[in-house]
């Protein structure tokens, strides 16, 4: 029956039922009388409720995959990609899932290939704009401090202080510049690798928030394209943002160990855990960073309070 088409299953379906009924009364004892009476009634009642009884599971049973097909509709996620829906049922219902596994296929290849042209051009961008900090603003400012330094020289003594404060306040802001140029773009990812750029950003990050970092990096890790080395150092970054700025925690653990055929990142914090506004753009953007390279990205929070995000990215294979 399953080569039928859907219409011609529910119509044989319905066909059967009450083709079953039909002899069932035909060889029953049972006659109908005028006025009918209330046995006869009965029987006739509970004849028809068996009729509408069978004929509702073998109908709900031809439609099931249908139902099957509204549900992964509904729950289909592109941040989630690989779900697609069993090539089952009459052949109308099958031609219309792989359809729709045909269209799921096409969104995920088009997302993740935009994707991949968005994050290109935004790190493009970043690059372009820390080294305008870096070089230009940097050098500007390097030049105001060695000005307000001959100034404060040449100049009566009641006026040294404030041009040393002058020179101080000079000297943060260049600080200021070239710490978020390093954010924008950290030069020491494309010079040095990922793992002494992690060091240097769990450091610096220790030192600015005040929250104690535990790192920790295998010695057997396999070698990331630069897109994927990107995308861990990016969630680690977005990571160690969240616990200090949402999570309020006192404590980071950061591990960097070997996965499956590639390499595993994992930051667990201490606070507070996950509230309703925790899935935001921040961890939707690192969702999506996972995504563009193959990798997967999970988010835990265990009763006792505390957040794991753990991303796992494919190695190049040798």
């Amino acid at each position: 029956m399953t080569r039928l088409a859907l219409g011609w299953r529910i119509f044989v379906v319905n066909a059967a039922v009450f083709a079953l009924g039909t002899v069932a009364l035909a060889l029953s004892p049972a006659t109908v009388s005028f006025p009918i009476v209330l046995t006869e009634a009965l029987v006739l009642a509970l004849g028809l409720s068996a009729i509408l009884l069978v004929n509702l599971f073998l109908v709900r049973r031809s439609l099931a995959p249908l139902g099957r097909l509204m549900a992964l509709m509904r729950r289909v996620d592109l941040l989630r990609p690989g779900e697609r829906l069993a090539g089952e049922g009459p052949r109308e219902v099958r031609d219309l899932g792989a359809v729709f596994n045909e269209m799921l296929e096409r969104l995920e290849r088009e997302r993740q290939q935009s994707g991949r042209d968005l994050v290109a051009r935004q790190e493009s961008e970043r690059k372009r704009v820390a080294q305008e900090l870096h070089d230009e603003l940097g050098q500007s400012l390097t030049g105001v401090m060695l000005m307000l330094s001959r100034l404060a020289e040449h100049a009566p003594g009641e006026l040294r202080p404030e041009l040393d404060e002058a020179r101080e306040a000079t000297r943060a802001t260049l600080d200021d510049v070239r710490r978020i140029a390093r954010r924008l773009r950290p030069e020491v990812l494309d010079d040095l690798g990922l793992v002494p750029a992690l060091t240097s950003l769990t450091s610096t990050f220790a030192d600015r928030s005040g929250l104690r970092v535990e790192r920790s990096f295998a010695d057997d890790l396999p070698e990331l394209s630069p897109e994927g080395e990107l995308a861990v150092f990016r969630v680690a970054q977005e990571s160690l943002t969240n616990a200090a700025r949402h999570a309020g925690a006192t404590r980071v653990d950061l591990r960097l160990e070997r996965s499956d055929g590639g390499m595993r990142l994992q930051i667990v914090d201490d606070g507070r855990g996950l509230d309703d506004g925790a899935f935001g753009s921040g961890i939707r953007g690192m969702r999506e960073r996972a995504l563009l390279v193959g990798g997967r990205l999970e988010l835990f929070a265990p009763r006792v309070g505390g957040v794991e995000v753990r991303l796992t990215v494919p190695g190049i294979a040798p």
